[in-house]
């Protein structure tokens, strides 16, 4: 698999401007001369007519050549950049076929990157943050992963654990010493200031991931209480139909919106009550199935309905623990209330007329406080699921590690778990398996 040349188109379907096909592999000397029948400098843009099996010309544009090690997988590369039709592309990708490569799979060309040392895991998945960002500010928080910046300081961590454990098992050797060797060294001083530096990383990476997985909020609440209106005023656009007949919205609709860089998936959902007929059942249950998943519920109230300020009880028990609630009392317009927010017992309070948008920012603010965003993305890192649970498991192990210095062997092993734990985030330490999970949800082409 690994010496098989392989080839994929790797800009989007559909027609452009301008299409590319890339491939790589061992050795494309051979293969460039057949599809380009001239010499090719490295890393020259050369205009060139691409060839079809029997000399005629498929399509003309420019040819890269990049022969290894100098390349993004380490391999040879071949760029072959012509006219954006379907079907020119086709034709170019079949002729590579011809000539002896396959067609790539899904994030091939950056696995191969990985395991030619170009990239490391953790650079290798902010490959695809960037491509997938949906906000500036998470562009820019993964192009900071992909310059290794996430991979550096997990890599001074990990030394900092190497050097500690060097400490240790020199202790472990000569047991005469033991507590001496290790309070001359400083070894708890050395500890303590991991713990501080890992705190600090897993908090960037908390944060970061917000920017890449954004925020799941749901607006829920009984009929008739201004929440479609609601998702049409947050999202700048007429979303959602507005009527003031109570189940006019009966299944789930969704909006990303864009909150000072966070993305947050708004999901307008069916009115809770007793449903009057199957279809509003089904809605009902959908806004349930969207609640348990929620990273923030808004919970809307029409201020002019005293009824609705009161969230029934059955309600309330069913709301998911944990998760965090803005309750959002809509048209102050009609009663010339002042739009305000206020910090409940229980959740924060935002005064607001989704109709004339008077107090929406203030929601915006409370929506992005309610989560735990710091506010500003600079130095966050755009961490992914199984970056945030190695953090807390090499955190876990640490702590472990403080608390039995005393035992100098469980002292030794909770330092090289914890330093295992991290060395996954770029790879040093990775199942083939996790590879292949990592690499599939890539864009085919990259």
């Amino acid at each position: 698999m690994a010496n098989e040349v392989i080839a994929a188109i790797a800009t989007p379907p559909g027609r452009g401007g301008i299409g590319v096909v890339r491939i790589s592999g061992l050795r494309l000397e051979s293969m460039l001369r057949a599809l380009v029948n001239m010499d090719v400098a490295p890393r020259v843009a050369t205009r060139a007519d691409f060839r079809s099996t029997d000399g005629g010309v498929i399509d003309q544009g420019l040819v890269l050549f990049f022969p290894a090690p100098h390349s993004y997988t380490g391999e040879d590369v071949i760029e072959l950049q012509g006219h954006g039709g379907p079907m020119v592309l086709q034709l170019l990708l079949r002729r590579c076929l011809d000539l002896g490569a396959r067609i790539a799979e899904p994030g091939e060309f950056t696995k191969r990157a990985f395991l030619n040392d170009k990239l490391d895991l953790a650079q290798a998945e902010s490959v695809a943050d960037l491509i997938d960002a949906s906000t500036a500010e998470a562009a820019r928080c993964a192009l900071r992963s992909l310059q290794g910046e996430f991979s550096q300081r997990i890599e001074a961590m990990v030394q900092g654990l190497i050097d500690l454990r060097m400490l240790v098992e020199a202790t472990l050797d000569f047991p005469e010493e033991d507590v001496e060797f290790l309070e001359k060294a400083n070894a708890l001083a050395t500890l303590e200031d991991l713990g501080q530096q890992l705190a600090a990383i897993f908090a960037a990476s908390r944060q970061g991931s917000l920017l890449r997985e954004g925020i799941h909020v749901v607006i829920a609440g009984e009929p008739n209480v201004g929440k479609s209106s609601l998702m049409n005023c947050l999202a700048g656009e007429e979303l959602a139909i507005v009527t003031d007949i109570p189940g006019t919205t009966r299944d789930a609709i969704r909006q990303t919106i864009n909150v000072h860089g966070v993305p947050l998936r708004m999901i307008d959902t069916a009115g809770l009550r007793e449903p009057i007929d199957k279809v509003e059942k089904i809605g009902i249950s959908k806004t349930w199935d969207e609640i348990t998943k929620a990273d923030l519920v808004l919970w809307v109230s029409d201020v002019t309905r005293l009824e609705t300020s009161v969230m029934d009880p059955d309600i309330a028990a069913r709301l998911p623990t944990g998760v965090p609630q803005i309750r959002v009392v809509n048209k102050i317009d009609l009663c010339g209330e002042k739009p305000e927010k206020n910090a409940a017992e229980k959740a924060t309070e935002v005064a607001l007329s989704a109709k004339t948008g008077a107090g929406i920012e203030r929601l915006r603010s409370a929506m992005l406080e309610a989560v735990g965003w710091g506010g500003n993305e600079e130095g966050l890192f755009m961490a992914r699921e199984r970056h945030l649970q190695a953090l807390q498991m090499a955190q876990t192990h640490l702590g472990q590690a403080s608390a039995s210095m005393s035992q100098l062997e469980l002292f030794a092993e909770e330092l090289k778990l914890a330093q295992h734990a991290l060395a996954s985030i770029t790879g040093e330490f990775t199942a083939d398996d996790l590879l292949g999970k990592i690499f599939s949800h890539f864009c085919i082409g990259k």
